[in-house]
């Protein structure tokens, strides 16, 4: 049984290390997920597209050497394995340039998706990049709907990336159309706003809600997380540090909190009361609160031990 297995994009993230010099590092938020869950002592599997070149060899290596099952990683010749420049700025904060027209994860279709993976899945896990084009946003949704119909915990991370899109009212379209497949949602403050219409927490929160997700998280970057769930919301402040790359933190928390929902069971976290379930949430922000102090996403995933220790010295933002 996998606790996660996950559906998306694998790409060479290139990392700034100096003034016109980059690190290749394995990338994409599904891939980044996976590698913060199973970090963290869970069984998790990737399916996905990558080129049968070098980067997309040294893709498969790098999550298998994070301990990701690659059986479900395909290679093509129709494209190359889609890059990433990643340019970060005084804060850590980033921007993105793809060298994808197309990218080899652009072209997985549904005849590629290994569903007897996502069968032994205790959630199953998407994002909105492989919903850019086709094919890949077919074997998407082909793959969500699955999942669904089979009982199977959905998580969905819609990581609005903008460039990637024709134009933002299809991103807008598409993105939506997939919010009712989906169990867990997260979402960033920017993109609650362009998917609501409101920058309120509580009320965008209940709008995508009521599309599906009965837990919904609002990442706010230094200033924590706001929850939805069954029992309640609210806001928990994340750990004060001094951030030196915040690629994959987002996704680091979410693969925190989903190795949580995973091990208890999604129903079982639901009725969770307000005390328990904000431990849930506690916890995502100290692994992704930490992943920030270090460089890349993947070679940043700590254990969980790592997490604990770091939690227990490091005091909260306001304190």
């Amino acid at each position: 049984m996998y606790d996660l297995v996950a559906l998306g994009e694998l790409l060479i993230d290139f990392a700034p290390v100096g003034e016109r010099s980059y690190q290749a590092n394995a990338g994409g938020a599904p891939a980044n997920v996976l590698a913060a869950l199973s970090r963290l002592g869970g069984r998790t599997a990737f399916i996905g597209m990558v080129g049968k070149d070098d980067f997309g060899a040294m893709l498969r290596a790098d999550i298998e050497r994070a301990g990701i099952d690659a059986r479900g990683l395909k290679a093509t010749r129709e494209a190359p394995t889609t890059l990433a420049f990643v340019n970060l700025d005084e804060r850590g904060d980033r921007s993105f340039t793809f060298i994808r027209n197309p990218g080899a994860d652009l072209l997985l279709r549904e005849e590629d998706v290994d569903l007897s993976l996502i069968g032994q899945a205790k959630i199953f896990h998407f994002g909105s990049v492989s919903l850019t084009g086709g094919p890949a946003r077919g074997a998407t949704l082909y793959a969500a709907r699955w999942a669904k119909e089979h009982g199977i915990t959905v998580s969905y991370d819609p990581n609005l990336r903008p460039l990637l899109w024709k134009g933002l009212d299809e991103a807008k379209e598409v993105i939506l159309s997939a919010m009712g497949l989906a169990d867990i949602l997260k979402i960033s403050e920017e993109e609650l706003l362009f998917l609501t219409g409101t920058s309120d927490f509580e009320a965008g929160s209940q709008l995508l809600s009521g599309w599906g997700p009965k837990i919904v998280f609002v990442t706010l970057g230094a200033q924590g997380c706001f929850y939805r769930y069954p029992g309640g919301c609210g806001t928990l402040p994340t750990f004060a540090v001094k951030a030196v790359d915040t690629t994959g933190a987002g996704d680091a928390f979410f693969g925190g909190v989903l190795s949580k929902i995973s091990a208890a069971g999604f129903e079982n976290v639901c009725g969770y009361s307000r005390e328990a379930f904000e431990e849930v949430v506690r916890f995502g922000n100290g692994v992704g609160s930490y992943v920030t102090t270090r460089k890349g996403a993947i070679p940043a995933m700590p254990d969980l031990a790592t997490v604990e220790n770091f939690m227990k010295d490091t005091p909260l933002q306001g304190e």
